[in-house]
């Protein structure tokens, strides 16, 4: 295993779960325990510090040891970029990167957080990139200095697509060979 990267470990539990019924994606059990814990084992190893993004269950995700922050109250609910800048805002000091995750991505690689970061040269961000085309903004590394550019976006009127906005921002896409699991559906759960 690679050695941990300067970035903040940021796990996204703050969404609503519409494609679940509205649960807590990241406290379903996924092959014995809950999605959220699978992540955490997974992230710890790669990065300098690991916090959770949560706007609801907040105790049970404190219960895995971390520190558990909500969306910011004024940009909160306006999907993954809220929980994006919520993690540039608690950037600590020392680390000026931080790496998203979801919590609903059990099977994440081993070797993904050491890609982006060799990946980043000068861009602001990094975004994994399927063999299917698709870029996956919640697996992001992503510059402090991009906090002011999207706090200004989420205060205004304007789009909410994280990849779009990240590759308008110089945000470079990093080929990944392998799909990007996730768990958005029940059935999902039963893999």
């Amino acid at each position: 295993m690679a050695a941990p990267i300067p970035a903040l470990g940021w796990v996204l539990a703050g969404g609503r779960g519409e494609r679940m019924g509205g649960v807590d994606k990241g406290l379903l059990p996924y092959r014995g325990r809950p999605l959220v814990a699978w992540v955490i084992d997974t992230l710890r190893p790669q990065v300098a510090q690991v916090a959770i993004n949560a706007n609801r269950s907040v105790a049970q995700y404190a219960a895995f040891g971390l520190p558990v922050y909500a969306d910011d109250a004024a940009s909160a609910q306006q999907g993954p970029l809220s929980g994006l800048l919520r993690g540039l805002q608690l950037l600590p000091p020392g680390l000026d990167w931080l790496w998203t995750v979801p919590c609903d991505g059990p099977l994440l690689p081993p070797t993904l957080g050491s890609a982006l970061w060799s990946a980043r040269g000068s861009a602001p961000a990094v975004l994994p990139q399927t063999p299917d085309g698709r870029l996956h903004p919640t697996h992001a590394l992503l510059a402090r200095r991009l906090q002011p550019e999207l706090q200004a976006l989420l205060a205004g009127a304007g789009g909410r697509s994280a990849a779009r906005w990240l590759m308008a921002q110089g945000a470079v896409a990093l080929p990944w060979p392998d799909a990007l699991p996730n768990c958005n559906t029940p059935d999902s759960l039963q893999t």
